[in-house]
């Protein structure tokens, strides 16, 4: 019963959403018919049109030139970051991201537009001439660099610990990371590569804690989402598809381009698809991380623009939607916390399986049986 009624909720509360997006072009349309309008009428159009959801929700997940939290009495609340711009045209410039004023206004001949920066003449209009090179410290590099700065003083002050206690009983934040490294290595590393797994948990471990950090770090009010970026993302598939390649041996490739025990009719299907695959596996990777930390994002966000969506309805509406909508956002919140750690450990767990399958040696029986 309660799953019933939370289900109806849920299609009321999404219904009304579409019907509000609905309803500015059926607006439009009776005024087009009608052709009545008013400065009153023109006035509190353009209140509406000021709130742009669609809007409000990727600028909080794409990459931007600074910490946006919020915008008070028309006044935006952000932490700058610097800006370093390099055209062969005009040299090298560097400023802080307020010159911009939130994509607002022009400095030293260039323009903050959707995102980009472009390099504008004195009459404010895009020089197309101007190749602009945009080698700023946007929020996903920074909140990078900050996560590996969090992730090498952990593990290298537990590191230190291991190296001065030995063997004796972990303690402090020990505590808490070596079940989790002993996770990895047992579930993750031996499972998949079994003895030669201490090659690898270098790099499975760093992936992992990198990982989750950069998750744990995206869900901080007004930080980025940085495994949300497609950027980020192929960098580490890249990578793993390098540590699989360099793993490989001549058994893997002779499955891939002479499948053994296929008539040769089939092999000629096989072949390119086989082969296929071996870039199937990073994109997989790639598409995975990122597909499922940007749909969490957007989830937490629609939920919360979904307050200010039913205010421009009427004032109680949106009172009366802001507990539903905060409790929704609340369970979604929590769930992303899971999400974090089962992501990490997801793009982990592939990486092993993927170098496992690279480095399989020839089976006796299987060449017994094609004798």
């Amino acid at each position: 019963m309660r799953l019933n009624r939370m289900k109806s909720l849920l299609i009321a509360a999404f219904g009304s959403f579409a019907l509000f997006l609905a309803m500015p072009s059926m607006a439009q349309e009776n005024n087009e018919t009608k052709h009545e309008t008013t400065t009153a009428d023109s006035k509190e159009a353009k209140s509406e049109t000021d709130f742009n959801p669609g809007e409000v929700i990727m600028e909080h997940i794409l990459d931007n030139h600074d910490f946006h939290f919020a915008e008070l009495n028309g006044h935006s609340v952000s932490i700058p970051l610097p800006v370093i711009i390099y055209s062969p045209q005009r040299g090298f410039t560097a400023f802080m991201s307020s010159k911009f004023e939130h994509g607002h206004a022009a400095y030293q001949g260039y323009k903050l537009e959707e995102g980009n920066i472009v390099a504008v003449k004195e009459d404010g209009s895009v020089d197309e001439t101007a190749k602009v090179y945009d080698l700023s410290m946007t929020r996903n590099v920074v909140e990078m660099l900050l996560a590996l700065a969090v992730l090498v003083v952990l593990l290298v002050n537990v590191a230190k610990k291991y190296q001065v206690n030995g063997n004796k009983a972990p303690s402090g934040f020990q505590n808490a990371i070596e079940p989790v490294i002993t996770f990895i290595r047992d579930e993750v590393g031996v499972s998949n590569l079994g003895a030669k797994h201490e090659k690898y948990m270098p790099y499975l471990l760093t992936v992992f804690f990198f990982i989750l950090i950069c998750n744990i770090f995206g869900l901080v009010p007004g930080s980025a989402n940085i495994t949300g970026n497609i950027a980020f993302t192929l960098v580490l598939g890249v990578i793993s598809f390098i540590a699989i390649l360099l793993s490989t041996s001549k058994h893997f490739w002779g499955h891939i381009f002479w499948p053994p025990g296929v008539p040769l009719g089939v092999k000629l299907i096989l072949i390119p698809v086989e082969f296929l695959g071996v870039f199937t596996k990073p994109f997989a990777l790639i598409i995975r991380l990122f597909a499922n930390m940007v749909a969490g994002h957007m989830i937490i966000t629609c939920l919360i623009m979904m307050i200010f969506i039913f205010t421009k309805l009427s004032v109680g509406a949106g009172i009366g939607f802001t507990p539903v909508s905060m409790a929704f956002t609340i369970f979604i919140y929590f769930i992303e916390i899971l999400v974090a750690f089962i992501q990490a450990f997801i793009f982990t767990n592939l990486t092993a399986v993927f170098i496992g399958q690279a480095m399989e040696e020839p089976h006796h029986e299987v060449h017994e049986a094609h004798h």
